[in-house]
This record gives structure tokens, C-alpha cells and sequence, in this order.
């Protein structure tokens, strides 16, 4: 729809009362699948919950992961769990029932702006878990004083701080415009592109000022990140023996696995010129669903001290209950 196409629509439908709810048109599929697809993404969401209150658990109770990276990794255990709950249950209801495709305005505005804030701070801390990384390998005699209780509280902040600020502007710019015709949202969840197609008014500055915000924040993340690693895989192949440049190399290719799994389909969805409904659907399910669940996967199989806590954690239930 051209945005001449919006205002006389707007200006036809002025004495016409606001939207005050939306409809989620889901996943696109057939209705054959509806319980077939629900049944999945309800086994997906109960594991991506178990398994990232496991992870805060073994952490807060095994003394061993007190350290930096198991503090910022409780924060993105944290995040994941939201950020799952954020979307999945509203798309699960999709599925069972057409009242369950109903949000209200206010719902939607906070949905959307919940989205932002938890996808926002996840991408500034994965920064700051490569920094953590650069820091403990580039300059283990140092990273103890470096990294300190007090900064990795203060980075910490920081990210939700940031994340906070970031989806304030990106809820604000989106629900600042008039809603007063179609309402129904072409996504399975309240999400600013398809959002800004059914607004009744020039959205085109508002785009621009949008995929510019996500593209710095994106972008300069990522690149931060991108220099991180660099460095580290010069500093990983000074390493003289062969155990240590395999170990060092085995702490960071978890957080790259994830990291991957997080910006590509940002970026494809956020930052690439045109946007196709179906597409973006599909392809949000990755970052809001499947990788929320990679992380307690990633990070209990590929980490030897987490899974010693786990066996120990295991070990200590029967003892307790025997008591």
C-alpha cells in the first residue's frame, strides 16, 4: 500500500473509532497441522524453560561457576527463558483456537516492546561474553583483576540498561502512528514491520529511523564481537601445546554457535531491502524459539564443567531425600 493509499484511507475512515485489538494471523500452514505444530513448539518451549532454569540452578548452587562467564551466561539463561515466553505461548494459542489470534492494543504494545528489550540486551551481551572470553585468553594473568565482581555487575547492567532504552524508542516510533483500518498482523507475534503495514499514515521516515536504530545496534554488535574472536584465534594459535589451543578453542565455539544462530536471522529479517510475510515468519522462529533452546543445549553438551555440576547436582538429589 503507497503511503498516498494510507492517508486518503484515513481521511476516509475519520470518524471511525482506533483499533483497539489486532489479530495474529500465526505461522502460515496448513490447518491440517495446527495440532501436529502445536504439540511441537509445546515440547520445544517446556525444554528451552526446564532447560534454562537447570542452567541458573547448577550455576547458583556449585560454587566451581562462580566466575564471570557463568555469571553473564546466567543473564542470557535468563533472557532466553522471557524471550521464548514473550512469543511462544500467544503463537501456541494460534493453533488451538481463532480466539486465541486476538490481542488487545495494549497487549500487543507490550509484546512488542518485552520483544525488543530482551532481544536487544541478548545482543549487547553477547558482545560483552566475547569480551570476557578476549579478556580471559588474550590476557589470563590479568582477566582476575579485570574482571571483577563489581564490573561484571556494571557491564551487566549495562546490556539491560541499553536494551531497555533501545526498544523504548523502537515501541514509541512504532505505536506513535494511527491505527484505523485492517488489523490483521501478518506474524504470530507483535512485531514493527509487519505492525507499521497497517498503520493509517506515512510510515516511511519512521522505517528508516528504525532499520537504521537496529542496523547500528546489529551491526556494531556484531562487528565488536567479530574483533574479539579474531584476536583470540591469534592469541589461541600462539598457544604452544596442541590440548591447550583445543581447549581454548572449545570455551569460545559454543558462544559462536549461538551467536550465529542469533544475528543471521536478525539480520535477514531486520536489514535486507523488502520484507515478505511468510519468509519473515519462518524464519523469526529460529532466533525466538529454536535459539532459546540452543543455549542450555549448547552449553551443557559442549561444557565439561557444567555437566561435572550437573552429575554432581544429580548425585546429591537421592542422598537428600534419603536423609
Amino acid at each position: 500500500m503507497t503511503n498516498m493509499e494510507k492517508d486518503q484511507r484515513c481521511v476516509e475512515m475519520a470518524n471511525v473509532s482506533l483499533v483497539t485489538t489486532f489479530i495474529l494471523m500465526g505461522l502460515p500452514h496448513a490447518s491440517a497441522l495446527d495440532t501436529p505444530l502445536f504439540g511441537i513448539f509445546l515440547v520445544i518451549y517446556v525444554l528451552t524453560v526446564v532447560g534454562n532454569l537447570l542452567i541458573l540452578l547448577v550455576i547458583s548452587v556449585d560454587s566451581h561457576l562462580h566466575t564471570p562467564m557463568y555469571y553473564f551466561l546466567t543473564n542470557l539463561s535468563f533472557i532466553d527463558m522471557w524471550f521464548s515466553t514473550v512469543t511462544v505461548p500467544k503463537m501456541l494459542m494460534t493453533f488451538i483456537s481463532t480466539g486465541g489470534r486476538t490481542i488487545s492494543f495494549r497487549s500487543c504494545v507490550a509484546q512488542l516492546y518485552s520483544f525488543h528489550f530482551l532481544g536487544s540486551t541478548e545482543c549487547f551481551l553477547y558482545t560483552i561474553m566475547s569480551y570476557d572470553r578476549y579478556l580471559a585468553i588474550c590476557y589470563p594473568l590479568r582477566y582476575t583483576s579485570m574482571m571483577s565482581g563489581r564490573t561484571c555487575v556494571l557491564l551487566a547492567a549495562s546490556t539491560w540498561l541499553s536494551g531497555s532504552l533501545h526498544s523504548a524508542i523502537q515501541t514509541t516510533l512504532t505505536f506513535r502512528l494511527p491505527y484505523c483500518g485492517p488489523n490483521q498482523i501478518q506474524h504470530y507475534f507483535c512485531d514493527a514491520p509487519p505492525i507499521l503495514k497497517l498503520a493509517c499514515a506515512d510510515t516511511s521516515a519512521i522505517e528508516m529511523v528504525i532499520f537504521v536504530s537496529i542496523g547500528v545496534v546489529a551491526s556494531g554488535c556484531f562487528l565488536l564481537i567479530a574483533l574479539s574472536y579474531i584476536s583470540i584465534v591469534c592469541s589461541i594459535l600462539k598457544i604452544r601445546t596442541s590440548e591447550g589451543r583445543h581447549r581454548a578453542f572449545q570455551t569460545c565455539a559454543s558462544h559462536c554457535i549461538v551467536v550465529l544462530c542469533f544475528f543471521v536471522p536478525c539480520v535477514f529479517i531486520y536489514l535486507r531491502p523488502g520484507s515478505k510475510n511468510a519468509v519473515d515468519g519462518v524464519v523469526a522462529v529460529f532466533y525466538t524459539v529454536l535459539t532459546p533452546l540452543l543455549n542450555p543445549v549448547v552449553y551443557t553438551l559442549r561444557n565439561k564443567e557444567v555437566k561435572k555440576a550437573l552429575l554432581k547436582l544429580k548425585d546429591k538429589v537421592p542422598y537428600s531425600s534419603s536423609k
